[in-house]
């Protein structure tokens, strides 16, 4: 068969009775990716070009003393989408992850101006427990952040964190490490779940 005739589909069977979890977890985390070493890789196809998988490869290597920053969110406010965008042969998709945070602290607003304008990679745990990655090394991320002290009595205060990523499909899955302040994660594995994520206490002999 020529690479012309090739073809990477196959089929998108059902489970009746299989539940799908809508939503994503109160944690997220995120890093600039100038302290990106190196990416999970996207197995493609030789022949097309196109991923052979939603599952990335390997672990992201980072900076010397470089780890994944922590971001809690409001899981019923926050949301990941993904829409197609441009035209074929040259078709991508935005991913898009908006995430609140309930403060408006000193802290919420200093990490505000330090994610505008730099280029970063997101995180995002969704209520299956597997890990998706929001943004890629093809593309700049765009981060925008936007404040709300709330108003009256009754208001509510928010760091709405709203995030656009162009990739080669929805956001990816990654089953590697995530090294944050508090330890290293192991990230869900295919056909585990719920989240099979632990932290490595490097202080534990046993």
């Amino acid at each position: 068969m020529s690479a012309c005739n090739k073809s990477l589909q196959a089929s998108l069977k059902w489970c009746e009775g299989a539940v799908s979890m809508p939503g994503i977890r109160k944690r997220l985390y995120f890093i600039s990716k100038s302290k990106n070493v190196a990416w999970p890789e996207v197995q493609k196809d030789s022949d097309t070009g196109r991923p052979s998988t939603s599952v990335l490869s390997g672990s992201f290597a980072l900076a010397a003393d470089a780890t994944w920053n922590i971001l809690d969110i409001l899981p019923d406010k926050s949301q990941l989408t993904s829409e197609a965008q441009g035209e074929a042969p040259s078709q991508t998709q935005l991913n898009k992850l908006t995430a609140v945070h309930p403060g408006v602290e000193q802290n919420a607003t200093w990490i505000a101006a330090a994610l505008n304008n730099d280029d970063n990679v997101f995180l995002v745990e969704d209520q299956d427990g597997f890990i998706r990655v929001v943004g890629s090394q093809g593309w700049p991320t765009k981060t925008t952040v936007a404040q709300d002290n709330g108003q009256g009595a009754t208001g509510t205060t928010s760091t709405t964190i709203t995030v656009e990523a162009t990739d080669i499909m929805p956001a990816p899955f990654y089953e590697g490490q995530i090294v944050t302040e508090d330890g290293t994660i192991a990230a869900a594995v295919s056909g585990k779940r719920p989240f099979a994520g632990t932290v490595e206490d490097d202080n534990n002999d046993g």
